[in-house]
């Protein structure tokens, strides 16, 4: 059978126009990617995905990753710009309660996983460290239990890791230090014991608030750290002394290393004035002896908390004459003689917050915010003195 040439350009624009109208039902995404996705999807309990969440508009009967995306798959992931894999996992919180799926490990272009403020539980799967481009890795706030995997360590390309509020239990692997790239590690609200492992080079901030670390600070943990700024260690179980070359890491700002077990503190002057350290928080702890004088030395301190030590001795003269210091909290401690005066001038008095209550000083006024709560009795004061006055005078 003849067909003219008109009549075979009308054939071929009309199949043409045709397939593009099938295009967009074409199956883009990486099959496995989309095996990923189901596994993903299976391991949630149903009864928890609500209608309006984003899981509920996972519908594996057209691509995931196909556009537009008007009825299906309209949040949860992100594709690739050729729409063939999935490049990020950031769930809402709606209360997804279920297991992590361990297939999520083929999903190796994915570069953003986070499932934060849900209700997830069981172990990690160690399978993760296959997901060598991830870039965040955020599981917070969910019931993870079990172990850090320490197959995590491999994630190399990782800047950002946060499995704070969860219930992971045991030691932190010794390899913490290959997480090469990460900037900011947070796994505060855990049940993690044992030391703190050497930390990656690279860190910035570092949070594990509230767990059961315990043992000394060492410096050998702190090695080749020239860009921490954020150190929070706080509500944990560590002991022993504080070292001054903890103070003078190179780049450190913020310290709370409060209600932990610390019995002795060594502070050592700056070298220079380029300290960046602006806020320390000892407070509640067991630190005993007089108190620092060099922390008067960092030239940007705002913030000193030493509150419910065992301190004793006078308010060092120093630390009235530090313009910088805005909040001074000494309360709770066994300190004796006479507040700087300084304190309640209307220079230095208008601005600073804190309490030197709760101690054995004689001249903090009850009319003064600062001197609130009152202080410790005569006779708890000369037991912690050993019998003897109170007077500054008869220590010197």
């Amino acid at each position: 059978m003849h067909i003219s040439p008109l009549a075979m350009t009308i054939l071929l624009l009309s199949l043409f126009c045709f397939s593009a109208l099938l295009s967009p039902l074409r199956a883009l995404t990486l099959p496995s990617d989309t095996s990923a996705l189901k596994a993903f999807k299976n391991a949630i309990k149903p009864a928890t995905i609500s209608p309006w969440s984003c899981l509920a508009s996972w519908n594996f009967s057209i691509d995931p990753c196909s556009l537009p995306r008007r009825s299906y798959f309209i949040c949860g992931i992100t594709c690739n710009s050729d729409n063939t894999r999935v490049t990020a996992l950031v769930l809402d919180p709606a209360g997804y309660s279920g297991t992590l799926s361990p297939q999520l490990s083929t999903l190796t272009q994915l570069i953003h996983l986070d499932i934060s403020d849900n209700s997830f539980y069981g172990p990690i799967p160690s399978s993760l460290s296959s997901l060598t481009k991830l870039q965040t890795l955020s599981l917070s706030s969910n019931s993870f239990s079990g172990p850090f995997p320490p197959s995590l360590t491999r994630l190399t390309s990782l800047n950002s890791l946060d499995i704070s509020h969860n219930a992971l239990a045991r030691t932190l692997p010794q390899t913490m230090s290959s997480l090469s790239n990460v900037r900011t590690i947070d796994l505060s609200f855990n049940k993690l014991t044992g030391s703190l492992p050497k930390l990656p080079p690279n860190l910035v901030e570092l949070a594990i608030r509230a767990n059961f670390l315990s043992g000394s600070l060492l410096q050998s943990s702190f090695q080749g750290s020239s860009q921490l700024e954020v150190v929070e260690l706080g509500a944990n179980m560590f002991s022993g002394v504080l070292n001054s070359w903890f103070f003078l890491l190179p780049s450190l700002q913020q310290v709370d290393l409060s209600n932990n077990s610390f019995t002795r503190l060594e502070i050592w002057k700056p070298s220079n004035k380029d300290s960046n350290l602006v806020a320390v928080d000892l407070g509640f702890n067991s630190l005993e002896g007089y108190l620092p004088v060099n922390f008067a030395s960092f030239p940007l301190l705002s913030s000193l908390s030493l509150r419910h030590n065992r301190f004793r001795g006078p308010i060092p003269l120093e630390y009235g004459k530090k313009l910088s210091l805005r909040r001074l909290f000494l309360d709770g401690n066994f300190l004796n003689g006479k507040v700087p005066d300084r304190f309640f001038s209307g220079a230095g008095g208008s601005t600073l917050s804190g309490s030197f209550g709760d101690n054995c000083l004689e001249s903090c006024p009850n009319s003064s915010q600062l001197c609130l709560p009152l202080q410790k009795s005569p006779s708890m004061c000369r037991q912690a003195y050993g019998g003897k006055p109170r007077s500054v005078s008869s220590w010197f």
